[in-house]
């Protein structure tokens, strides 16, 4: 796919001495959507504007995650690729040099459906002298997020956790929002072992409700689907492979949110486009130095403990 659809590479970035570094890549994304909607808002006031999430918008996104599932289990049959890198040498050597690739999922990029936009890109990044043991018990350290996305995630915690599906709540708020709206938000996480080497995840918003006028007198929680619709949905997969002396993270990213007026659409979108590409670099960016860092974090940090390390299970269970 990153063959055929245009790709931007970024240099080996220095690394990152902050604990804002430690935090999942997948998580990252409704962040860089509600940059997105920030941005609109304030250029354009207009679009804030009250919407709700229609029947037939959610009916769109329910069938375009059930094909990139569909997607997702081809690449589980022996010998096909699991990789987007393994289909194409030239990009596995650029990320083993330590360069970030971040490329549109299809040639149309945010996805127009009724009433909505479907922001769908895949990232792609490589962390040297790693494991899995290492990355993934990084990547489920939910209670770090609070610290990891400041300001943007203002509270985040551990709702549950088990061996192979984690849920977790995170508040989030960008402090240039002109409405002042947070993001009320909880996530489902799930962890499938293919072979030894070999791991993904599936993650997805199971609730995300918006609070107006937040941290004023006036500040009040919306019903679910309603609200400024800057981020209605998210969904994502992450793999995980190890080999070639580190660990490969390819994460496709999923949002839904309300559509761009007619009028601001051709001026908007590039944008959205632009943004949504170098948040998502950033986000693989710091999970390499998250990595590379995490006992210098704990340290730092008590109360920012790692999460489960499903490879050190017993008895993991193999994807079917």
């Amino acid at each position: 796919m990153s063959a055929v659809f245009p790709t931007q590479v970024v240099p080996p970035a220095e690394r990152i001495e902050s604990s804002a570094s430690l935090h999942s890549a997948w998580s990252s994304f409704p962040r860089t959507v509600l940059w997105v909607g920030v941005f609109i808002v304030i250029l354009f006031p207009g679009t804030a504007n009250s919407a709700n999430l229609k029947t037939e918008t959610l009916k769109a996104w329910e069938e375009y995650v059930d094909a990139v599932n569909a997607q997702m289990q081809e690449r589980l049959v022996a010998d096909h690729p699991f990789l987007l890198s393994d289909e194409d040498p030239e990009l596995a050597a650029k990320l083993r040099s330590g360069e970030i690739v971040v490329s549109p999922a299809g040639p149309h990029i945010p996805k127009r459906v009724p009433s909505g936009l479907i922001h769908d890109w895949n990232g792609e990044a490589f962390i040297p002298n790693a494991t899995l043991h290492d990355v993934l018990p990084v990547v489920r350290g939910y209670r770090c997020y609070k610290e990891a996305y400041k300001p943007a995630v203002i509270d985040s915690r551990v709702i549950t956790a088990s061996e192979s599906e984690d849920e977790f709540y995170m508040l989030l708020m960008n402090k240039s929002l002109v409405a002042k709206t947070a993001l009320d938000s909880d996530f489902r996480s799930s962890y499938l072992r293919v072979n030894d080497q070999r791991w993904y995840s599936v993650s997805e918003s199971t609730r995300i409700q918006e609070i107006a006028a937040y941290g004023t007198d006036g500040q009040h929680m919306l019903p679910e689907d309603e609200g400024t619709g800057l981020i209605w949905k998210t969904y994502s997969i992450t793999r995980f492979e190890e080999r070639d002396g580190g660990v490969y993270v390819e994460l496709e990213a999923i949002v839904l949110s309300r559509d761009i007026p007619f009028l601001l659409r051709y001026v908007v979108s590039p944008i959205v486009r632009r943004v949504s590409r170098e948040a998502l670099m950033t986000s693989l960016r710091q999970t390499q130095d998250a990595v590379r860092s995490a006992a210098k974090l704990e340290a730092a940090s008590g109360q920012c403990a790692k999460g489960t390390n499903p490879v050190a299970a017993k008895s993991p269970v193999p994807a079917q």
